[in-house]
């Protein structure tokens, strides 16, 4: 036998044994868990065997826009990292925002912040903390939100921040013609002068029982009509 029958032989052993291994190796089940101590991410994106998102955890750099049923609008001011909520149609319905620094003149400013939404629509259900200017706020809010799907708001901001400045009042003007308004119906919390109150409110978001403590301790409780007048008080100013 020849050298370079030889050679062939030898290089038809070895590819048969590189083909078994590869075949065989192969019909086994992929490994589909891995397990970490630690990762360092920028953003993770959890998605459903069809591709929809679910859930998006991110840093500040990479933190998405608003996601409705897959397509992505850029947000108007959303500058933050945390956590994204998306319903099973793709579209974003909740999340968690987070963070705080102190700038170059020493002065503080930290949120957090955990909402709800309605489908296809804005946050219902709210909880906040947040300081500012040197004053601290906390507070858990109810909103009622319009019927209309939240595209045509974002539609129409896309739109009317193309027009001149002095154009762009009238178009809102003329866009929420019609169109129910959000409405903020309940608000608990501590505001930036050391109160605390609930406040309920009518379906037009104004004030109607409120339920008080002020900062020096006295407490209050105010019945209003629906033009903000007192109707009611305890304990009563007379007294």
């Amino acid at each position: 036998m020849s050298l370079s029958q030889r050679f062939l032989m030898i290089y038809s052993g070895v590819l048969t044994v590189v083909f078994a291994f590869v075949v065989l190796g192969g019909s086994r089940p992929a490994e589909k868990k891995a397990s970490f101590e630690e990762i360092d991410v920028k953003r993770i994106n959890v998605i459903e065997p069809d591709g929809t998102l679910r859930l998006v955890i991110s840093d500040k750099a990479h933190f998405p826009g608003i996601i409705v049923k897959g397509k992505e609008y850029p947000h108007p001011n959303r500058k933050t990292a945390g956590v994204l909520f998306f319903d099973e149609e793709g579209t974003e319905n909740g999340g968690l925002s987070f963070g705080g620094m102190k700038d170059k003149d020493g002065k503080v400013e930290s949120s957090g912040h955990l909402s709800f939404d309605q489908y296809m629509q804005d946050q219902v259900f709210t909880i906040d903390a947040e300081e500012s200017e040197g004053k601290r706020q906390s507070r858990l809010a109810i909103v009622d939100r319009p019927d209309y799907p939240i595209t045509e708001l974002i539609e129409a901001q896309q739109r009317i921040q193309k027009l001149p400045a002095e154009q762009r009042e009238a178009e809102w003007h003329k866009f929420f013609a019609g169109r129910q308004q959000a409405r903020q119906r309940l608000y608990l919390g501590r505001s930036g002068d050391h109160s605390v109150s609930l406040r309920l409110k009518d379906t037009e978001g104004r004030d109607r029982i409120i339920i008080m403590v002020a900062p020096d301790g006295s407490p209050k409780l105010q019945f209003l009509d629906d033009q903000g007048k007192v109707v009611s008080e305890l304990p009563s100013e007379r007294r």
